[in-house]
């Protein structure tokens, strides 16, 4: 090979088979990885199609988070002549690429879309770098299952779980500190799930106080006096749901709760959420007294309209 790109890697086995891990500035993925709007069908590809709505929104993360965004390891297929050249007997050493190869990317094509996006408003991350895995291209057919198996696999975290590690978002910021200091919530809010089984021993789900919350806050700004809103009148709302009252008193056990009421339903949580937009608008209104009425609610699912 007369010219040829060379990476220094860490060699790897899976399945039998050889990988190379690289790290690459940002700068050089538009030139190894150059974009094709050649028009082929699904059969005769190894990746979909970018879908340039998801661009936007992953441009926007590094742009915004420059000091603590981070991306997974891009995947590659190298289409043409290589070589690698051990640098003692550990794996590392330099991976030697013919500058004539093709190379194919079989998972992260919108994360490269997204960096070069940012690249063209902030050229000077173009330094910083990201992990390529690379494996010698063995044909379509390979590539295809390739694709299949990195992405059959991944499981989409719930919303309740990306809520409660998010610090990013001031809503769900607002909502874990609300849950914290409301104690009927602290008791029976799951933080993980965003489905609760039939014998779940929580109520509601962290998500489903975070769509209330959202309700709630609507296109005002989420900040200190939101908080304090959103805690008190919380805090009223458990006050002043006797039936939740009698659960936290073991008068009631939450098998009956859930079958014989219908205050713990998601959709009156979200009704919760509408009311307490109307309060949070109207700031002169005393929660202490407005809520109380709540108390005169028949809540049970026998109860006559």
């Amino acid at each position: 090979m007369n010219y040829c790109y060379k990476f220094p890697v860490v060699k790897g086995i899976q399945a039998n088979r050889d990988y190379y891990i690289a790290m690459v500035p940002l700068k050089m993925l538009k030139r190894l990885f150059p974009e094709d709007n050649e028009f082929v069908m699904p059969e005769y590809r190894a990746q979909r199609r970018v879908n340039g709505a998801r661009i936007p929104t992953i441009t926007k993360y590094i742009l915004e988070n420059e000091d603590t965004y981070v991306f997974s390891a891009l995947a590659a297929s190298i289409d043409g002549e290589f070589r690698f050249i051990p640098c003692g007997d550990n794996g590392l050493g330099m991976l030697e690429i013919s500058m004539d190869v093709k190379f194919l990317i079989n998972d992260g094509q919108h994360r490269k879309a997204a960096i070069e996006r940012a690249l063209l408003e902030k050229p000077e991350l173009g330094n910083e770098s990201i992990s390529i895995v690379f494996y010698k291209d063995l044909g379509l057919k390979c590539s295809q299952q390739m694709f299949t198996d990195l992405n059959k696999h991944a499981v989409k975290t719930s919303n309740s779980i990306a809520e409660l590690y998010d610090s990013r978002d001031e809503l769900a910021v607002v909502t874990r500190k609300t849950v914290e200091a409301v104690n009927f919530f602290n008791e029976f809010v799951d933080k993980e799930k965003d489905i609760l089984g039939k014998f779940s021993s929580a109520l509601f789900t962290l998500n489903t106080i975070y769509t209330a919350n959202k309700c709630i806050l609507s296109k005002n700004k989420c900040d200190k006096s939101f908080e304090k809103f959103c805690i008190q009148y919380w805090n009223e709302v458990s006050q002043n749901m006797i039936p939740w009252n009698e659960l936290q008193n073991k008068e009631l056990s939450k098998k009956e709760l859930r079958e014989q009421y219908l205050e713990v339903q998601s959709v009156i949580i979200q009704a919760f959420g509408k009311l307490g937009y109307y309060f949070f608008k109207n700031g002169a209104v005393d929660l202490n007294t407005a809520l109380v009425p709540l108390q005169n609610v028949n809540w049970s699912r026998r109860a006559e309209c």
